[in-house]
């Protein structure tokens, strides 16, 4: 494309303005000033929608406003984001610039960052959390700069918990504790629960709880899921969702004709519901008032939290490489980040500046961060999705009855082909 415009520009300055219109790659000729002024258009791709998206379109704003000449073209993916970007990098002309998680399936894809990470100051890479950058890392090279992460904690409704005269959760408290509190505010007269257990679990959430008992998916070189996948330790941190489901005091969320448990919490019908910052702004907005505390631990054994993180990534296909840099620098520079609220901030000046660690409601995410330090099974084996679609099946089924043990080692039966 590129070669083929330079061709037409000896032809008419207004064919020029054409095919500029048509490429987000191309400069654009300005006939006012004799054709000098050149305008990169610099493609960002992003999966969030409303407020975030909002956000998003001012921060890109601001950087034009910073560097002239220049145009950010948001382009909201939304629910189709995988689809479109794989599309774009089959088609050779993917966005320059895109939020990115699955670096497992995208990295070949994507422009290695270290030796901008390296060479640029302005980054300031050692205000980051360090332990975001294990989520970017493919092979020991980096391919996304964090944008925004969560942790997960236990949000529990103040209002309910003070009606059963029962004292608020703290850090430190263990799943005991959390399922006798679950017995005591739950009131089936009322339809409401101590808990809501989701129907259709995320694997990869649960692994936070699965570690926390000292299990695992899958072995640390990756390589491996018979006695980790259907260990001991794992079966039983999910086996112990599916009993509170059968005891009463939880209740399923989410499946096929059931509400959100976002909702149900809204509602003041469980007391407790385990998420990440997602919720907490909608938590207040429909009044609740609501508690944070990190997530309980099996006894003696460490708590252990999963993160949730968006990075920022560049195509190793974009022609603007170092506009690209540029962008993502000013996405993660404090500005940028106080703007953006749908996460939490990546940066230790930030959180120092707002006190968010030291906030009631904000302190156990942090708390929690300092214990994610384990690596995701979809890190380890590139061929996780396949083992996935067995595990998540097999919580499922536990969720609705079935025995975790079982279940489990059906799941590693039916799965160990993948990984040969």
């Amino acid at each position: 494309m590129k070669k083929r415009i330079s061709h037409i520009v000896l032809a008419t300055t207004l064919m020029v303005s054409i095919l500029s219109a048509c490429s987000g790659n191309a400069g654009t000729a300005n006939p006012e000033n004799g054709g000098s002024d050149q305008t990169k258009t610099l493609r960002f791709a992003t999966w969030d929608t409303g407020d975030a998206l909002k956000i998003e379109q001012d921060i890109a704003k601001k950087f034009e406003a910073e560097h002239p000449g220049t145009k950010v073209q948001v382009e909201a993916y939304a629910d189709g984001f995988d689809q479109k970007l794989a599309a774009g990098f089959g088609a050779g002309n993917p966005p320059d610039v895109m939020y990115m998680w699955d670096f497992p399936t995208y990295h070949q894809s994507l422009e290695p960052l270290d030796s901008f990470a390296e060479k640029d100051k302005d980054l300031k890479i050692d205000d980051f959390y360090k332990g975001l950058f294990n989520y970017g890392k493919i092979d020991d090279k980096l391919y996304g700069i964090p944008a925004g992460f969560t942790t997960r904690v236990v949000y529990y409704n103040k209002k309910l918990f003070d009606a059963a005269g029962v004292p608020y959760p703290k850090d430190g408290w263990e799943w005991s504790e959390f399922q006798d509190i679950a017995k005591k505010l739950t009131d089936s007269s009322k339809k409401q629960y101590g808990f809501g257990a989701r129907a259709e679990n995320d694997t990869y959430d649960l692994q936070g709880f699965v570690w926390s008992n000292g299990g695992s998916f899958i072995s640390p070189d990756g390589k491996t899921i018979e006695g980790y996948m259907n260990s001991k330790e794992t079966a039983e941190a999910i086996q112990m969702f599916g009993d509170m489901v059968k005891d009463g005091t939880a209740v399923l969320t989410g499946g096929k004709g059931q509400q959100s448990g976002d909702d149900i919490f809204k509602g003041g019908k469980i007391a407790m519901w385990e998420s990440g910052i997602w919720p907490l702004e909608s938590f207040k907005q429909a009044g609740v008032d609501v508690g944070t505390v990190e997530i309980p631990a099996f006894p003696g054994k460490p708590v252990k939290g999963v993160l949730a993180e968006s990075a920022l990534s560049i195509a190793k296909d974009s022609k603007h490489k170092e506009l690209a840099w540029e962008f993502v620098k000013f996405y993660v520079s404090n500005e940028s980040i106080k703007m953006r609220v749908a996460d939490l901030p990546v940066r230790q000046s930030v959180v120092n500046e707002l006190k968010k660690d030291q906030d009631p409601l904000y302190k156990p995410y942090y708390t929690m961060l300092e214990r994610s330090d384990n690596t995701p099974a979809f890190l380890l084996n590139p061929k996780w999705n396949e083992v996935n679609r067995q595990l998540s099946a097999a919580v499922e089924a536990v969720m609705h009855g079935s025995n975790a043990q079982e279940a489990l080692n059906q799941a590693v039966k039916d799965s160990e082909r993948y990984l040969k």
